[in-house]
């Protein structure tokens, strides 16, 4: 039981080594082009970390609580293991292929409303609050009208990472 509880630690030592040692089994294998179908995360640190953990501690659970020997533990522990690592697979595959959260560009700011912190001189820069990805940002801002503080705002062109072009809401 010593053996099979051996490789379940080993496997979660693994597992905790990957988030390390994230991409190097795939970047040593890199240039094995038999193996190319096979290393797009089959033969991830984390695949094998499961393969390896679920196999020692299902071996150990039916050595501990059945009388099948050594070659019992192996015929469960094996494919407990070999269903894990394929979870495991498919999990990171979905979490890989999940594109919702594309990052905020620069032009999803035309048009977005917002109110002035600073009040804008004619020409000249002040700061507006608006809400980007649902989170509130000040930015310098600049308008070619006079706009007083708590005035509400227009976004019409983004001018730098931290700066826009703003115009009053007509009422």
């Amino acid at each position: 039981m010593a053996w099979f509880l051996g490789l379940g630690i080993a496997g979660v030592v693994l597992l905790a080594l990957s988030f390390v040692l994230d991409g190097v089994i795939e970047g040593l294998l890199d240039g094995v082009s038999v193996l190319d179908g096979i290393i797009d995360g089959l033969l991830s640190l984390p695949v094998i970390a499961g393969f390896v953990s679920m196999l020692g501690f299902s071996g150990a659970i039916v050595l501990g609580t059945t009388g099948w020997g050594t070659v019992g533990a192996v015929l469960i522990g094996v494919p407990a293991g070999v269903l894990t690592g394929w979870v495991t697979y498919r999990l990171s595959r979905s979490l890989l292929a999940d594109s919702s959260g594309a990052a905020p560009r620069d032009e999803d700011l035309i048009g977005v409303p917002g109110s002035v912190v600073t009040a804008i001189p004619a020409g000249g820069y002040g700061e507006v609050l608006v809400h980007r990805a649902g989170q509130p940002v000040k930015f310098s801002a600049r308008s070619p009208v006079a706009v007083a503080r708590g005035a509400e705002v227009w976004v019409e062109q983004t001018l730098s990472q931290s700066a826009v072009s703003v115009r009053p809401v007509d009422s």
